[in-house]
């Protein structure tokens, strides 16, 4: 039988025209470089603005009567914090407490949710959901009928405001904007740490727009740039640093959970846990040798296995190794250890992330 054929962006020729290198990404044929390479791109974010195309994250529409009120009961997050205009992340959990995605929720209205899951799991968020709803509540999974496009960088408020796109709107809100007749949705938000948004536009619309950001000064960035600049940050990518295995108290995101609500999917577990308090915990390691750190790698104390890496890369902005690790409860920042890397000692220092100075904004 032939392998099946991977799912393209709808920018996906424009990629192939600016000699972009491709990787297959939860079934999806991404670019991970352009021909500057992933060093470039990712100096390009910190210090001017890149534009990533990540249209193959999920997109979720739930409506219908109390359509906000039904997510708040499913997700993990409390949706009741941000009003209509807000933007959330959150967590889908299962029973046991484990992360089956983790996603943003953009909030139009008690009658109206948007969902951005991760594109491995947008199918399963669906099914969870439109399981669970109630009559008069439709959940729909319009993954394959827009793109999004992200803009990073301390210039991205430039390219937004050259292409008379609203971009003064605080973090983690969003803003909707007629561009030649296409709706776009322009949140506050995005996971490099620095100034940016993502655009979610229906695909027909977004090629112009992706090549109006070049044409403005922004760089093109693909998903290699946009991991070592997430992993400086020390957030989570589902699937190495969050799982059905990983709970988010172990993963410390306590932030991202809405402990006073009477219901969510996976509350009692995760009640359970933070009682009695987690057996490990996710931190970051900084490398004090030579030696890039990189996922299931032991992390020893002397000969004592003590946890594993769940991300690992060279950050730039550092010029040092850096991963996160599942360790140990009773280890904490501060602690020096050592990874065995490929059977050589590289010694590290535990730490709590971000590894930069770069902050969301």
């Amino acid at each position: 039988m032939s392998e099946p054929s991977l799912l393209t962006s709808p920018l996906h020729s424009r990629h192939i025209a600016h000699g972009a290198k491709f990787a297959e990404f939860a079934g999806w044929d991404m670019p991970l470089q352009y021909s500057s390479g992933v060093l470039a791109e990712h100096q390009a974010v910190r210090t001017r603005v890149g534009v990533f195309d990540v249209s193959h994250l999920g997109k979720v529409w739930v409506t219908g009567e109390g359509a906000a009120a039904f997510v708040n009961r499913c997700l993990a997050n409390d949706l009741d914090r941000i009003g209509p205009g807000g933007a959330q992340y959150t967590l889908c959990l299962d029973e046991s407490g484990g992360v089956v995605d983790d996603l943003i929720a953009y909030r139009f209205g008690d009658d109206q949710v948007f969902l951005i899951p991760n594109a491995a799991n947008t199918a399963e968020v669906a099914r969870r959901l439109t399981a669970a709803a109630p009559d008069g509540v439709e959940v729909r999974d319009v993954h394959h009928s827009f793109a999004v496009i992200a803009v990073q960088g301390p210039e991205s408020p430039r390219i937004l405001e050259y292409l008379g796109l609203p971009h003064e709107h605080d973090y983690m809100s969003f803003r909707e904007h007629l561009v030649d007749h296409a709706d776009v949705i322009v949140c506050r938000s995005g996971y490099t740490g620095e100034t940016g948004y993502e655009l979610v536009i229906p695909n027909e619309a977004a090629g112009d727009l992706w090549d109006a950001m070049l044409v403005a000064g922004a760089a093109p960035c693909g998903l290699g740039a946009r991991d070592t600049l997430r992993l400086e940050m020390g957030y989570p990518l589902h699937g190495q640093d969050l799982s059905l295995d990983i709970t988010p108290v172990q993963a410390r995101l306590n932030w991202a959970i809405g402990w006073d609500k009477p219901e969510y999917w996976g509350k009692a577990a995760l009640d359970a846990e933070k009682a009695a308090g987690p057996r490990r915990r996710l931190w970051g390691l900084e490398a004090t040798g030579k030696g890039v750190p990189r996922a299931h790698m032991t992390v020893l104390d002397g000969e004592r296995e003590v946890g594993e890496t769940t991300s690992g890369t060279h950050a730039p902005t550092l010029k040092k190794g850096v991963a996160l690790a599942l360790l140990d409860a009773a280890y904490k920042p501060g602690a020096e250890l050592e990874l065995d890397v490929r059977g050589r000692r590289l010694p590290v220092r535990v730490v709590k992330p971000p590894f930069t100075t770069a902050t969301p904004k």
